[in-house]
């Protein structure tokens, strides 16, 4: 049995109620994640914070701080109450899903660490989901979003709105992530000749995406524009004070833009992915070589694409035509 640590304060007493020995596994664990399994540190992030209002519910529901062993010697009906207390509170579905990932994962360390066995997890039934489909953005609205005249009437320094131009432009333009496009350092910019950029996915897995000349103009007016020296292997993009920049200021450039422009809650900076995806889809692009720009580790999750554009076809068909409704429930 792992003997507790007391290197990392990611679940150190003050935050992480429970035993000692239960805030060194939850350390342990967390490491574990990161360095073996190499999820993203959102993920990680994600799990430790869920494990902590496991164990803060765990401290009222038992009637005192949980170690270890009074994890794995839980029963069913303890971990329906903790999700039922969650769904009261407002947690959607999915959050509750990734909740109880979460705890079976702990649990499966707890096991190995021989602190008992915990089948009171994997007893549980994870809540149903309702799968939507992804959400893409018009290509006319995602080109005006990459265009850095549309936020011309802003109170904002040019560079800034070009920068942030620049990021969109990524999104759409590559199918990038957010962190993908933020990712990126200096020296690989995609400028001049350069026709591609190389960035670290999911699980750290690198792979190459190919730039089109209007991307590469974002970026280089940007470049222009960029009051900050930018070393080599500094960030591409920097914040107003020449920092890193957060995902957050471009969260908020998209949802000004949404008001601008009139668009959904829906249009995300991760929806210009989605955007990025559907459109190549819908004018033949092959399912294989989307899954490789996206970075998608199953073909599975790259063909849900394929549901938003027949939805979409459907969509336009039963409005455009004045038989529509009839037609479609003759077949």
């Amino acid at each position: 049995m792992r003997q507790p640590t007391t290197q990392s304060p990611d679940a150190s007493p003050a935050i992480m109620p429970g035993t000692a020995d239960l805030v060194g596994e939850t350390r342990a664990w967390l490491e574990t994640l990161r360095s073996e399994r190499r999820l993203s540190p959102k993920t990680v992030e994600a799990y430790a914070r869920d494990l902590r209002q496991f164990a803060l519910f765990l401290t009222t529901h038992l009637g005192e701080a949980p170690g270890p062993a009074a994890v794995t010697g839980l029963k069913p009906l303890d971990i329906r109450a903790f999700l039922a207390a969650r769904r009261r509170d407002g947690i959607e579905s999915r959050s509750l899903m990734r909740q109880l990932a979460a705890l079976r994962s702990f649990a499966r360390h707890l096991e190995r660490e021989g602190h008992g066995v915990a089948s009171a997890f994997a007893a549980v039934r994870s809540p149903k989901v309702t799968k939507g489909l992804p959400k893409p953005i018009s290509s006319v609205s995602a080109r005006a979003m990459a265009d850095a005249d549309t936020r011309a009437g802003e109170a904002r320094e040019t560079w800034v709105l070009a920068r942030d131009a620049a990021v969109i432009a990524l999104l759409y333009g590559g199918g990038l992530r957010i962190a993908e496009a933020l990712g990126i350092v200096r020296q690989d910019a995609p400028t001049g000749d350069v026709d591609s950029v190389t960035v670290l996915g999911k699980g750290g897995k690198a792979r190459m995406v190919p730039i089109i000349p209007a991307v590469r103009r974002a970026v280089e007016t940007y470049l222009d524009l960029c009051p900050y020296p930018l070393p080599p292997t500094g960030p591409l993009f920097v914040g107003h004070k020449g920092g890193p920049l957060s995902p957050r200021i471009i969260q908020y450039a998209v949802a000004g833009l949404r008001g601008a422009l009139g668009l959904p809650e829906t249009a995300t900076p991760h929806a210009l992915r989605h955007s990025f995806a559907t459109h190549l889809l819908s004018r033949g692009g092959e399912l294989r070589a989307i899954q490789e720009l996206l970075g998608h580790a199953s073909l599975s999750t790259t063909q849900i694409y394929t549901k938003v554009d027949s939805a979409r076809l459907l969509a336009a068909y039963d409005s455009a035509h004045p038989r529509a409704r009839s037609e479609i429930r003759s077949l």
